[in-house]
Parts: C-alpha cells; structure tokens; sequence
C-alpha cells in the first residue's frame, strides 16, 4: 500500500513535510511528488492514472485546484491539504471544500499535512491491521503528552 503526496509547486514543500515525516513514522511507503494542475495538467493526469497508490494528498495554495483536479481523475480518495498562501489560506480552503457533487475531496485544515497523513493511514487501516494498530499506539503517546502536560501545569501553579 502506497500513499502519493503530490504538490502544485515546490514552495509547498514545507507541508508536504509534515506529511512526510508522519509517514515515516508509520513506516508507510509513500512517493512525492510536484505538478501544478494548471501549468502541467497532463503530468497530474500522468501521475493519477499510472499510479499505483491507494490514497492521494494534494497540496495546493491559492486557487487550489490541484485536489479537484486529482479527483476528477481516479475514483481514489484524495485529501486536500489546502496551502496559506494569501488570505490565510481561505481562499484554498474554500476551493478544497467546494466540489460540486459526484467528485468528492477530503480536506484538512490550512496547513496541515500532518492530519492529511493521519487520515490517509486511517484509510489504509481499513484493509491493514498493522496500520490499525500503529494508529492506536500514536494515538495512545498523544494522550500521554497531554497527561503530561497537565501534571506539569497544576505543579507550576501550586
């Protein structure tokens, strides 16, 4: 099972860290990539249709139609990371989020390929047991961190 992270430019290459570096962490194979749905249409039509990946996560700022346009091109999920370029990134949001129906995009928050991997890898756990569990065990250290925090809280305010 493979997850593709694709881009419209290399400006959005910070995001596609984050991303990146969760499935790394889950040790999930993955392929990066960077075509812009208005300048290169046919590299991402290229892209879509040879791949062999189970989930897509498309990075995109501005008018953001890279998502959609991945979409429109397998049957696929794909999840919208939509990029801060200008207006806070509402403008990205507001293209992600605003499929017309029968082409739907998942979407995270501005900014957050972290949560794209997360929800990528829940996908993928549907069918691997193994990412299940990864997923449980992640979840679990994050409910700790929290723990944490809270014990170091109340002792700074005694």
């Amino acid at each position: 099972m493979m997850i593709c992270v694709i881009m419209g430019s290399e400006s959005d290459v910070k995001i596609a860290e984050k991303a990146v570096n969760v499935l790394k962490e889950f040790g999930v194979e993955f392929e990066v990539r960077v075509a812009s749905a208005h300048r290169t249409p046919e590299f991402v039509e290229e892209i879509v249709k040879n791949s062999k990946v189970e989930v897509f996560i498309a990075i995109a700022g501005l008018a953001a139609h890279l998502p959609g346009v991945v979409a429109s091109l397998t049957t696929k999920p794909v999840i919208a990371v939509p990029v801060n370029a200008k207006l806070n990134g509402l403008d990205a949001l507001l293209s992600a989020v605003q499929m017309p129906p029968g082409i739907p995009v998942a979407c995270v928050g501005v900014d957050r390929g972290e949560n794209a991997a997360i929800l990528a890898l829940e996908i993928l756990a549907l069918k691997d047991e193994n990412v299940a569990k990864k997923l449980e065990e992640y979840r679990e250290k994050m409910k700790k961190k929290v723990y944490a925090s809270d014990e170091k809280v109340r002792e700074m305010f005694k």
